[in-house]
């Protein structure tokens, strides 16, 4: 009976209908998360200053997935081990769930890969793996099997292998090498065996552009791990491949508000071309499995390349409409988009605090929401809830218009 009710769910689930919560959590799985709309995902840091050295508190961390909870977000996704953040996350976690049971909060979590000599003076070896690699892989399983009720997914590496992070990337054997050790440890029960595995990189990386990332190891990789977990941002590429970026000849006559929603629905229609690219080399190698999204997000401010003197790309409103073409697509589709990120942290650019870098989340560092959750405050989500003990109030107090200001329309023109 319990295998039948087990098939009935995972049915229920691939029609993209609500399931029912009745399970406990060690019988919730990734394949029953993943996809399912019911389990909104996104990317989570708790850090409050400029630097990592201040690690959030439990508390703190609390405080934070009760406002995630209430905008129906389930799944983070975290980036890596070494810090007493992810201890801290699993903590508040497990501490929520003893006040009420009801609470559901999941995690995938990141397991950093670096290569030989990464953020050294020393040349980098990409071909050759830092010893540290070990030390996190060892922790990540450590902690999955500490807490199997909410660590659902291992992801391999960040970006690792994409070659533009000429200061860290590895070649794909290295990556392959970790994956397949943690399925190993699945098939000798040293881990949970409905853990779904998989690595977290650009689109690139898992063959979408460039043939140069065609290798051999790559294809054994899309074979060994559960699912492929993808990144896109259209956003940088407004400034680096702008071929989606701009007004074209036939809507000039369009009001300045109904030309950047056109722009903006290129850039979901972009992403989307990433996305497919992915499916379809990973075919092409005969290979059919789940594909989601490990990271996708549009900063609201920049002083670099996006901002008013480069491509007039971030900005309140076009992150708040790349949010929601984002997560009415993936929805639409049973993708997960981990969407980067919860909130505003300063220690990823500490020296240009203006840097878009700093700007990608949903609330502010001064505990507002952005014009994405104006509603959300609206309709008293947030009540009750503070961060940091103040409450959650709106950028730009509320105001359309002064937050209209600082909007911009980008100025190259596009051929019909």
């Amino acid at each position: 009976m319990k295998k039948l009710i087990y098939i009935v769910l995972l049915v229920v689930i691939s029609c993209n209908q609500k399931i029912t919560t009745n399970l406990v959590p060690n019988e919730i799985t990734a394949q029953m998360i993943l996809g399912n709309t019911n389990y909104q995902a996104i990317c989570y840091g708790g850090y409050r200053t400029n630097t990592r050295e201040k690690q959030p508190t439990i508390a703190e961390i609390k405080e934070d997935l009760k406002l995630l909870e209430a905008i129906n977000i389930k799944v983070l996704r975290t980036y890596n081990v070494h810090f007493e953040e992810v201890s801290n996350l699993l903590k508040a976690i497990t501490a929520l769930k003893k006040e009420d049971p009801k609470f559901e909060m999941y995690i995938m979590l990141g397991a950093w890969i670096d290569c030989k000599n990464a953020w050294t003076e020393l040349p980098s070896i990409h071909n050759e793996e830092s010893e540290r690699n070990a030390i996190e892989i060892e922790e990540a399983v450590r902690l999955t099997n500490q807490y199997p009720d909410i660590i659902k997914i291992i992801a391999v590496g960040n970006e690792a292998m994409v070659k533009w992070a000429a200061s860290y990337y590895v070649t794909p054997n290295i990556i392959l090498k970790w994956v397949n050790h943690l399925q190993d440890l699945k098939k000798q029960n040293k881990l949970p065996q409905s853990v779904w595995i998989t690595s977290s990189d650009n689109f690139a990386s898992w063959g979408g552009s460039d043939a140069e990332y065609h290798v051999e190891e790559l294809k054994q990789l899309i074979k060994a791990v559960d699912y492929i977990s993808m990144h896109t941002y259209p956003m940088h590429d407004t400034h680096y491949n702008p071929v989606f970026w701009g007004i074209k000849e036939d809507e000039q006559q369009l009001s300045e508000k109904e030309k950047i929603d056109a722009a903006m629905l290129r850039a979901r229609d972009y992403t989307i071309n990433q996305y497919e690219s992915v499916v379809k080399y990973m075919k092409s190698i005969g290979v059919n499995k789940p594909v989601h999204i490990g990271e996708t997000g549009w900063a609201s401010q920049s002083n670099e390349h996006y901002g008013i003197e480069g491509s007039k790309a971030t900005d309140e409103y076009k992150s708040a409409q790349f949010y929601k073409l984002m997560r009415e697509w993936t929805n639409k589709k049973g993708i997960s988009c981990f969407y980067f990120e919860a909130f505003d942290e300063n220690w990823k650019d500490k020296a240009n605090p203006s840097g878009s870098e700093n700007h990608f989340g949903l609330i502010n560092l001064k505990n507002e929401a952005k014009y994405v959750l104006w509603d959300a405050v609206d309709k008293g989500v947030f009540k009750g809830l503070t961060r940091n003990g103040k409450p959650i109030t709106k950028t730009y107090n509320g105001d359309e218009k002064a937050m209209w200001m600082d909007v911009k329309t980008p100025t190259a023109i596009l051929k019909n």
